[in-house]
Parts: C-alpha cells; sequence; structure tokens
C-alpha cells in the first residue's frame, strides 16, 4: 500500500476525533474493567489454587482456559446490566461505585449458582468456590482503585491549572454540591479553594470535602489577597438566608467578584449534582443584591377570584402587564384576555405563553384604552370577570413634557376602563398605580393620582346603591427592577460603553422591588379588597443611587470614579430627591398581609370630581399644556411641581 493512502486512511474520521477526545469512551471503560477483572481472576487463582498446585485440578470438569472464559462472560452480562461503563471516569461518585460493587457481588452470585447446578447435574463444579470468593473482593477493589485513582489525577491536574480559585460561601448541601461540581467538571472555569461561612457557625477549625471551612472575617479577606483568590460563589441556599443588600456588600468592598448559579431549592443526592443540574456559573447582578425573601401569598384567596374565571390584563405586553399574565396562570383562569396597543411585544408575549402554557387560553386583542368605542367592543364581546388595569404611560421626564398625553393615557385612559367595568358588571377591578401618586411632584404622578380619585369615588358611589358592585381595588407600589426603561439596564449599557455613569443627585434615593414580587402583592391585595381600598406595598429600605451606581461599576470589575466615572446631571424636571415612604403607620392601616397596607387618603364625591375630571379631559384635546396642568392641580391640591416649568401654576 502506498504512504499516500495510508496518511490517507490515518487522517480520515476514524482516527481524526481521537486527539479531541475529552474522555474515554464506553467500550474503552469496559474494556480496562475487562482487563482489572483478568488481573483479578489470575490473581485469585493463584491465591485460591495455593499457587497453581491445588490437588483438586484434576477434578474440574473444564480447564483453566474455560474457567477464565465463563467468569469473563459472567462478568461482562454484569457490567452491561447494571451499565458500570456508561459513567465518565473522572467524574465517577458514590453511585458508580455501587454499581460497581453490584456488578461483583451479581457476577460472584451467578458463578456459585452456577458450580450448584453443575455439582448436581454431573458431579463436579468448574471453578473452585475459594477462587470466586476471592475473586470478587479483588475485583472490586481494582475497579474502585481506577475510578478513585482517575479522579485524583483529574483532580489533581485542574487543581495546578492556571482557572481562577474561588471560595464557595455556604456550607449546605447546595455549597458542598458546588464544590463538587467544580473540583469534577473538566471545563468549569474556576477552582475551588475553600468554603466560608458565618462567624458564629464556625465553633471549631474543620474541613469539608477535604477544603478548609473560614469564618467570615477581617482575616479570610487577609487569607484571600494573600492566596490570590479574587473570586467568592455565593450558595443559592445562603442567598436564601441573608440580606443580600448588606451581608455581601463586604465583598464587593474588597474588590472580590461575586458569583452564583441559577436559583434552586432542593437537593436529593449530592453525589449525583453535576454541571447540568446546577447551571452556569456567572457574575451576580445588582438584581441578585437588591432581591428580598421570596414573599408568601394566600394563593387560595387568589385562586377563589381567578379560577374558572375570564381575566383581562391591560398593558399585557408590558413589564408589569406581562408578569401579571404570566402569573395568573397558575390559578387556571378560563381565558386570558391581553390588551395592548403594542403589536410587536404583544406578538412576543402571545408566543411565550402558548410555549410556556399550551392548555391555557389566551385573546391577544390591540386595542388602545384611550379609545372608548374599542373599549366597549371588547368588554362586550369577551365579558371579562376580573380586570386588572396596568395600562399606562409611565416615565416622568416624558410626561412632564406631553402632559396631555399623560392625561388622556393615564386618566381617559383609566375612566374608559372604569366605566365598562361597571357597564358590563365586572366583578373586580384592579388598577396598577405609582408611589408617584403620593404628594405629587410630576405629571405623571398626578395624573395616577387622578386616576385613583377617579376609580375610588366611582366606587363609594356604586357602592351606596348596590353592595354587589363592581369592587374597585388600587395597588401602589415603587420602582420595579428590570422595568423597561428602569434605572439598571441604564447604568448598565453605560458602563459596558466605558461611562460615564450618569446620576442625578448624589442624595437621590429610591424604593426598589423586583417584577414579580411586586405583581405577587398586586394579586393577592386583589383578594384583600372589599372596594374603595388603595393598598400600598412594603417597599423595603430605600436605596441611594450613587451606591447602587458603584455597586454595578463595581460587580462589573471596574473602580468606580477611577476605571469608570460618575457624573451628577442635576435633578430631571418632576424629579423627587426623596421618595414619599408609603408604610408610614400614621398614613396606613393594617391587612392580614404584613407586606400590604391600607392608604389612608381624602375621599372625593363623585359627581364633583367627574365633572372636573371631564372637563380635564376635554382640556387634554386642545394642546394647551399650561391649561391641563392648572386643572390638575386644581383636582390634586398636594400636587407641587419640582424641578418643572409648571412651578409658576403653584401658589407662592
Amino acid at each position: 500500500m502506498k504512504k499516500n493512502h495510508i496518511d490517507e486512511i490515518f487522517h480520515s474520521d476514524i482516527f481524526s476525533h481521537l486527539p479531541q477526545m475529552s474522555y474515554l469512551p464506553r467500550w474503552g471503560v469496559l474494556l480496562m474493567d475487562l482487563f482489572l477483572c483478568t488481573i483479578a481472576f489470575w490473581l485469585s487463582v493463584w491465591l485460591g489454587s495455593g499457587y497453581f498446585k491445588y490437588p483438586e485440578w484434576s477434578s474440574l470438569m473444564v480447564n483453566i482456559g474455560f474457567q477464565y472464559l465463563i467468569v469473563m462472560v459472567v462478568q461482562l452480562f454484569c457490567f452491561w446490566a447494571f451499565h458500570t461503563y456508561s459513567g465518565i471516569l473522572r467524574y465517577s461518585t458514590f453511585i458508580d461505585t455501587i454499581k460497581v460493587l453490584l456488578s461483583n457481588v451479581t457476577a460472584g452470585i451467578i458463578l456459585i449458582a452456577i458450580n450448584k447446578i453443575c455439582d448436581m447435574a454431573v458431579g463436579h463444579h468448574p471453578i473452585l468456590n475459594t477462587v470466586l470468593v476471592i475473586y470478587v473482593p479483588i475485583a472490586f477493589v481494582l475497579l474502585f482503585v481506577l475510578r478513585v485513582g482517575v479522579k485524583t489525577l483529574s483532580e489533581s491536574i485542574q487543581s495546578n491549572s492556571t482557572s481562577p480559585r474561588v471560595m464557595i460561601y455556604g456550607t449546605q448541601q447546595a455549597g458542598l454540591a458546588i464544590a463538587k461540581m467544580l473540583r469534577s467538571a473538566g471545563n468549569n472555569p474556576y477552582w475551588p479553594v475553600g468554603f466560608i461561612c458565618k462567624p458564629e457557625q464556625h465553633m471549631r477549625r474543620y474541613d469539608l470535602a477535604g477544603l478548609r471551612v473560614r469564618p467570615l472575617n477581617e482575616k479570610l479577606f487577609e487569607y484571600m489577597e494573600k492566596h490570590n483568590i479574587k473570586h467568592v460563589i455565593i450558595s443559592p441556599m445562603v442567598m436564601k438566608e441573608i440580606d443580600p443588600t448588606k451581608d455581601l456588600q463586604v465583598f464587593i468592598d474588597h474588590k472580590i467578584r461575586i458569583l452564583t448559579t441559577p436559583y434552586f431549592t432542593k437537593w436529593d443526592n449530592v453525589d449525583e449534582i453535576d454541571a447540568q443540574r446546577i447551571g452556569r456559573i456567572d457574575s451576580i447582578k445588582i438584581e441578585d443584591l437588591l432581591e428580598r425573601p421570596k414573599i408568601e401569598i394566600n394563593m387560595d384567596n387568589v385562586r377563589q377570584i381567578l379560577q374558572g374565571r375570564v381575566v383581562l390584563v391591560s398593558g399585557a405586553a408590558g413589564s408589569i402587564g406581562s408578569e401579571l399574565v404570566r402569573q395568573i396562570q397558575r390559578y387556571e383562569p378560563k381565558l386570558t384576555i391581553l390588551l395592548e396597543m403594542a403589536e410587536s411585544p404583544l406578538h412576543d408575549l402571545t408566543l411565550e405563553l402558548r410555549n410556556k402554557f399550551p392548555d391555557r387560553m389566551f385573546v391577544p386583542i390591540i386595542a388602545d384604552v384611550r379609545n372608548r368605542e374599542r373599549v366597549e367592543q371588547v368588554f362586550k364581546e369577551m365579558r371579562p370577570a376580573v380586570v386588572y388595569h396596568a395600562a399606562a404611560y409611565k416615565h416622568v421626564p416624558l410626561m412632564e413634557s406631553f402632559p396631555n398625553e399623560a392625561i388622556r393615557a393615564n386618566v381617559l385612559g383609566t375612566k374608559n376602563m372604569a366605566d365598562m367595568a361597571v357597564k358590563y358588571k365586572i366583578e373586580r377591578f384592579v388598577m396598577v398605580s405609582t408611589d408617584k401618586a403620593v404628594n405629587p411632584t410630576n405629571i405623571m404622578g398626578a395624573s395616577k393620582r387622578i386616576a385613583e380619585i377617579y376609580v375610588q369615588s366611582l366606587f363609594k358611589k356604586l357602592h351606596a346603591k348596590d353592595e354587589n358592585c363592581t369592587k374597585f381595588i388600587t395597588t401602589r407600589f415603587g420602582n420595579v427592577l428590570g422595568s423597561n426603561g428602569s434605572v439598571i439596564p441604564y447604568f448598565q449599557k453605560q458602563i459596558a460603553a466605558g461611562g460615564p455613569v450618569t446620576v442625578t443627585h448624589p442624595d437621590i434615593i429610591r424604593y426598589f422591588m423586583t417584577i414579580p414580587e411586586a405583581c405577587c402583592l398586586v394579586m393577592e391585595a386583589s383578594t384583600l379588597g372589599n372596594g374603595g381600598e388603595i393598598f400600598v406595598f412594603d417597599m423595603g429600605k430605600p436605596v441611594r443611587i450613587l451606591d447602587l451606581a458603584r455597586n454595578m461599576i463595581r460587580l462589573a470589575g471596574y473602580t468606580p470614579e477611577v476605571e469608570i466615572p460618575i457624573i451628577f446631571t442635576g435633578l430631571r424636571p418632576g424629579e423627587k430627591l426623596y421618595e414619599e415612604l408609603l408604610n408610614q403607620k400614621e398614613t396606613t392601616l393594617p391587612t392580614n398581609n404584613e407586606k400590604i397596607m391600607i392608604a389612608r387618603v381624602r375621599e372625593f364625591e363623585f359627581d364633583e370630581v367627574s365633572a372636573r375630571i371631564d372637563q380635564l379631559i376635554e382640556a387634554s384635546h386642545l394642546d394647551k399644556p399650561f391649561t391641563t396642568v392648572s386643572l390638575m392641580k386644581q383636582i390634586v391640591p398636594e400636587f407641587i411641581s419640582k424641578n418643572s416649568i409648571y412651578e409658576q401654576l403653584d401658589p407662592r
């Protein structure tokens, strides 16, 4: 055969994949196991037969070669039955060890059974029972040593690699599973060197899975700096128990990069955990630091008002509306109506919902809440029982420039929806409002306050005549993490571009809540209300926006005000320096849920306020913004403009 033919064969796909193999194939593991079993057999014969001089060899019905063949066939069958060859040697676990043990013990039992059958049939047994008794433990030891040796060698090689060293915060099952996954997964970019626990948990010096456990104190950071450890992985179980805003700040301050894994709750068997179950390790996000413990709601109460009902969500493709739609599906509604004026987001949401909830029914409807005839058409045809009204304009600076649009969307839109809810006898109408409606200083907040006044006074009038009228419920909350146009995505884009990061004022603070958390509370509030209430949510502690920006820069791996500058641009039109507290005891009443309070607000007579709102809506169509804002201030006397051209309309 010519040399070029030989080269062609060698470089074909028969051999070309071998250099890229990251693990031994199954047949390779099987052959290696059979080779070790061969050694175990001959060693057992040597020991069990008195160094090959056993006096009864001549009484055996088969020669030694055929005995070996019988043992290997039975052992091969047991390997196949227990799939001992299916795992990757360097990832061997306790379960793999049990499989090997069972395969060897089963092979021994089968071979002894063969001996017994042969004794009963012909009076001779093919293999010495002494040899079998010795063979089983020797074979198991050799197979076990192979797996432990390969795993240890692999870990030793990885530990000396250039992968960044990392410590794991958390000594529970989840933390242990992360350590095992990192030590066994060859393609992982981090190598664990120890665990971190809270100081009160560190009673004595001890190790876990061969790694030292160290308390969270200054000595820990001295150790990490000395050994060039720049990363820490937070166990998901620890994330459940700590206050991330406070307890993780110490790592950020010491320029330690915080990593985490996707959230999970329960581990059935730590030894079975692999990279796929834990998920991709990634840098922690600022949203994770601001997130609070999961809110528990009374699901039975929510199910009572949603199960088997037709539910309409306006603004369904928005940040709040879309999450409301997702959470509603847990309670098995008969039909969910997705009312939205933005075509593309509604289309995307519909595709997502039909994929996630194939057993649920959805009707996407393109409609503008400002169009009264279109809104009535939807109510008349679909006949919803429960309405969540989330459609609104929400951006403060934009609405400050376009007050007429704010009135038409937030006031006229709410009026149309509320009026149709009454006309078509809707059971429950839940309006999503904002903390900016509290002592408003901007157009957006004032427009939402006027919408609140309308639905609250409407219910008051209806309830005086009929106790079974539509229940109108209002919910207020503050800034939502990850919502469209929120500050966090804005800062992320600025950091990705190399800065600068723009903050309006060094002292500005805001309250934050996650989208799921906000929607969860909206749904529970809708069950607590008897009608006419304005529910406010416990927003936790306020966050200083400057601190938020600095932490986001540190999490991205930069030094704030050195590598990424921060500049102050001044308060925007209508913007407050401090948001009003929503949970002050003197302005709220408690409910069954400690996270939800009822706001004490001034009540209005519907006939009077309705006439003023109609006048305001008419003015919004005249394109005279000062006239519109002046009428707004008459309806909401506490509306005092800040940093706005409309300050001149306020009393001096």
